[in-house]
């Protein structure tokens, strides 16, 4: 999709400096972490946590907009727990993700619908289709 012809909403707009053992802050002041490599016993975060926190919120949204189109309300309980496993395989780093869904009091059925065609909608999911192994499952 071309930014010419698509109608942009947001830009979100961050500064990093000395990669996972750094910091990154956002131009608007609402972001300022810290970052450590994974694993590490540093007070930061790394960029497989805010990737999966920033795809499970984004999944959670486009469940929400799913759900409205089969004429179903999700619970304010229903969650994504997200799991980004940074991968060394072949000479080089990758990533594969789990998302574990649950939505409590909805038919399972129609959750693993919702949760289907929210993967098809959702703006991480349709960056990550075809470039990282990704496994949904309703919990």
């Amino acid at each position: 999709m071309s930014t010419e012809t698509a109608n942009v909403i947001y830009t979100a707009k961050t500064h990093t400096t000395g990669g996972r053992q750094g910091e990154s802050y956002s131009s608007d002041g609402n972001l300022d972490i810290q970052l450590t490599p994974p694993g590490g016993n540093g007070a930061g975060t790394n960029p497989e946590q805010l990737f999966a926190a920033g795809w499970s919120a984004c999944y959670l949204s486009a469940m929400g907009l799913v759900a409205g189109q089969h004429k179903v309300k999700l619970p304010a309980d229903t969650a994504v727990d997200a799991e980004v496993d940074l991968i060394n395989s072949d000479g080089g780093f990758s990533l594969q993700a789990r998302l574990n869904v649950s939505v409590p009091g909805i038919d399972r059925e129609l959750a693993q619908t919702i949760a289907d065609e929210a993967h098809q909608v959702c703006p991480y999911s349709k960056a990550t289709r075809g470039n990282i192994d990704v496994t949904i499952t309703v919990v």
